[in-house]
């Protein structure tokens, strides 16, 4: 190569040199205000753009609706960012990331990606965010630092006041709240945060414990009655008034520190019971055949729990801790379980109008005129819902100044009950206002005939006026 060919191919290197630093130096200008190549922020692509158009962007993905405060027991309570003036800005922290950025050194972005993450500059009105972290439900109402501790009574039985553990230290949650929102943060979790503490335990303190385990001990009871079906739960809200109390309502102790039963604590409530389930003799309704809806009372028929037997064993049974499902024992049982008992196979007695009914499984079988009690001589037949309790033939009833033979004969309460009378010609109309019987159903021996071949022992009675 000549000397010619040597100048101009050095000539030509000093212009490619020359215009390659022009384009390096100007690059190096331009990336000191702009990010550099393979540069993201957030999720957010900045290469070549300026800090106004990469806040603008990062300023309309990020959300900030407030903070979801949780206690200890994960109950949730909310502060609404619009409720604090809450504001965020990135620029800030966009320029300081940009003057970290070394513009002459833009050549190095070729070989690697930057994928930094940075936190908006936030403010908000402090006071705001104070009075409403101190309005929350949870500094009102929770526990804050009373530090009582107390056995009450309430509807599920005796209960311990405890507020001696898990107080709220309210100063270090309105700091852990504060900073949570400072960071942005959607929700803090108090208890995590260290926010609980247990107060000192006193020795009256520990006493109440001791008290409470005792209490707890004597009304932990796992007796279920079932009553046709239905569980009856003997659990603390019914063992609660079982203990016995002194006059100044503090709990009896034996001479071995235990707790007492109350004397006819368990009769009482067999009594409540009884009460609320027995049958017998209770007010029911019933719709009778000649169409209007009657309310009756009194009789023999119906549920009737054993009062005595169950005393005895539900006395035994609480203190020896049983945990069992118990069906009681009865005086007397109705066909049909539950309070209404009456069922759909039952003998109607209508004393008004002077008719009796028996009817199976719903259908009507047998319709007779009757003669009940003499009224004129006070000899009525008492209205109430008895019961079949016994099935004779070929019998004779005797009573004060008579004696008379039946064929057949099914007794519904004491002496009185249905029978036949071949005595009689005639049977309905107004006959038992002036010749009615002593205060049985007498019925005709063709339909008793019938009536006793059907009816069965424990078959209910309606009778009413």
């Amino acid at each position: 190569m000549g000397k010619n060919g040597l100048k101009k191919a050095l000539l030509i290197l000093f212009i490619i040199v020359f215009h390659f630093m022009i384009a390096y130096i100007g690059l190096s200008f331009y990336y000191r205000n702009a990010f550099e190549y393979g540069t993201w922020i957030n999720g957010v692509y900045c290469t070549g753009k300026s800090i106004e158009e990469v806040n603008d962007e990062l300023s309309r993905k990020f959300e900030y609706e407030g903070i979801s405060i949780y206690d200890k027991d994960q109950n949730v309570y909310q502060i609404a960012a619009e409720d604090i003036g809450y504001q965020y800005d990135f620029e800030q922290a966009l320029k300081l990331y940009l003057n970290r950025q070394n513009s002459w050194l833009w050549v190095d972005s070729f070989w690697k990606i930057r994928d930094d993450r940075l936190n908006p500059e936030i403010k908000y009105n402090k006071d705001e965010l104070e009075d409403r972290f101190n309005s929350l439900p949870l500094i009102q109402q929770g526990n804050t630092g009373s530090g009582k501790l107390a056995i009450i009574k309430t509807y599920n039985g005796y209960e311990l006041l405890n507020e001696r553990c898990d107080i709220l230290d309210v100063e270090a949650a309105k700091l852990a709240v504060e900073e949570a929102v400072k960071n942005s943060q959607t929700y803090i979790s108090l208890e995590e945060a260290g926010c609980y503490y247990d107060m000192e335990l006193t020795e009256e303190m520990q006493e109440i414990l001791n008290e409470w385990k005792l209490v707890d001990d004597f009304q932990d009871c796992h007796i279920v009655y079932d009553i046709f079906g239905k569980n009856v739960p003997i659990d603390a809200a019914v063992v609660c008034d079982w203990i016995l109390l002194n006059e100044d309502g503090s709990f009896a102790h034996d001479d071995s520190g235990r707790l007492m039963l109350r004397e006819d604590a368990v009769a009482e409530f067999i009594d409540e019971l009884a009460e609320e389930y027995d049958t017998v003799g209770k007010k029911r309704s019933f719709k009778t055949t000649r169409g209007d809806i009657i309310e009756i009372e009194g009789g023999t028929y119906g549920n009737e729990l054993d009062k005595e037997a169950e005393t005895e064993y539900l006395t035994q049974a609480f203190l020896d801790k049983a945990d069992e499902i118990h069906i009681p024992t009865y005086k007397h049982t109705s066909v049909k379980q539950g309070l209404d008992d009456i069922g759909n196979t039952y003998v109607e007695v209508d004393m008004t109008g002077q008719m009796m009914y028996y009817y199976l499984n719903g259908k009507p079988e047998i319709e007779t005129p009757i003669v009940t009690g003499n009224t004129s001589r006070k000899m009525g037949t008492p209205a109430g819902v008895n019961y079949v309790y016994l099935k004779q033939t070929d019998r004779i009833l005797r009573g004060e100044g008579y004696a008379s033979h039946v064929n057949f004969w099914m007794p519904v309460k004491g002496n009185i009950g249905i029978h036949d009378a071949a005595w009689r010609s005639k049977f309905g109309g107004k006959i038992y206002q002036t010749n009615g019987s002593h205060g049985c159903i007498n019925t005709p021996y063709k339909a008793m005939a019938q009536i006793y071949e059907m009816v069965d022992v424990g078959t209910p009675v309606v009778m009413f006026y």
